[in-house]
């Protein structure tokens, strides 16, 4: 009999721990009920590669903004290219890209001159310009044209337009790597890395 009571009075105690847990639980709102079921529908395939572009794009167009001007000739080793130069190499490279979307004559030289782009505007204008020039060649292609076939001019094997852009943005990737590096080396904070407001 004593065993049965005490069996009850847990059994009591647990099923009231749980309702009263069950009802300390924050509802779902509508607002979050409406987030789940209104998803959104994929990206179509230009506009995913668009996206991806934009994004280091901007990234890139950040730090040539606020890196301080006095330090763009920075090099963290003599060897490396200075802050600037990674700029305009990464830039100018996205011309290797649309040159060759458009079926223009590729660049002459892989890296602009820094000469050419003697202040800080002047690099971050060339960044902006190259990643404006790539978007716009990607929304021209649409969705059909990223399965165009482009001559590749190192392999000179065809590959496929949304392929080529991919490669160009992982290159510009790789420079964003290198350069939140010169950043740090420079005792300074990326863009990307501060706080959010």
């Amino acid at each position: 009999m004593i065993a049965n009571d005490v069996m009850k009075n847990i059994c009591l105690k647990v099923a009231l721990i749980l309702a009263v847990s069950m009802w300390a639980l924050p509802a779902p709102s509508q607002d979050t009920a409406k987030k789940d079921t209104a998803a959104k529908p994929p990206l179509s395939p230009s506009e995913a590669v668009l996206e991806t572009w934009n994004d280091i794009g901007r990234k890139l167009l950040a730090m040539a903004e606020d890196f301080p001007e006095d330090k763009y000739d920075f090099k963290p080793t003599p060897a490396q290219r200075s802050f600037a130069e990674q700029l305009l190499h990464a830039a100018g490279a996205n011309y290797f890209f649309i040159n060759l979307a458009h079926g223009q004559k590729l660049p002459a030289e892989e890296d602009p001159k820094r000469e050419q782009y003697k202040t800080k505007a002047d690099v971050a204008a060339f960044v902006k310009k190259s990643f404006a020039d790539g978007a716009a060649v990607i929304k021209a292609k649409g969705d059909k044209g990223m399965d165009d076939l482009l001559t590749d001019p190192n392999t000179h094997r065809p590959v496929r337009v949304a392929d080529a852009a991919y490669s160009f943005i992982e290159h510009s990737g790789e420079h964003y790597g290198q350069l939140a590096v010169y950043y740090r080396v420079a005792g300074l904070v990326p863009p990307e890395s501060r706080p959010k407001k």
